[in-house]
């Protein structure tokens, strides 16, 4: 099934990518790498805000990743033109955690980008990964992800 197909089955649209608020690329292509850059945690109802350990639940916080995971798979059919096929794996994530400092749940807070990755790529979607937390971010959000994706 084309990558296309399985976010279709999903009930996923991919938006159109954001474009950077500072002094940055939305994604660099070096050699059959895309390296995507930090994509922030968004819905259709605009930024998820927030602090893991204070006023989001881990929930709240997979689906803010699920969120980043939407845009990085946009940021990476950009870079791809349009074609999604191109993408042969996913690499690397790296999560940012809006976290209190005792909050230690970080890996089920990206495990919702993770989950996405491998159901909309299959094994092409495991990925090595590191969830760190973070005493804040970009706007107040809750999450930010980066990626790096090899294509053909």
């Amino acid at each position: 099934m084309s990558i296309e197909a399985r976010l279709a089955d999903l009930g996923i649209s991919l938006p159109e990518p954001r474009p950077p608020v500072a002094n940055y690329v939305g994604y660099v292509i070096t050699g059959n790498l895309v390296h995507i850059s930090g994509q922030i945690s968004s819905d259709a109802n605009g930024l998820i805000i927030g602090k893991l350990g204070a006023d989001l639940s881990v929930e709240r916080g997979a689906e803010a990743a699920r969120g980043c995971a939407i845009s990085l798979l946009a940021q990476v059919k950009m870079a791809c033109g349009g074609d999604l096929s191109r993408i042969k794996r996913l690499v690397k994530l790296v999560g940012f955690v809006n976290s209190t400092p005792d909050f230690t749940d970080q890996p089920k807070v990206i495990n919702g980008a993770s989950d996405l990755m491998v159901e909309v790529l299959g094994d092409a979607g495991r990925h090595a990964r590191a969830a760190v937390s973070a005493p804040s971010l970009p706007l107040g959000v809750a999450v930010e992800i980066d990626a790096i994706f090899e294509i053909a």
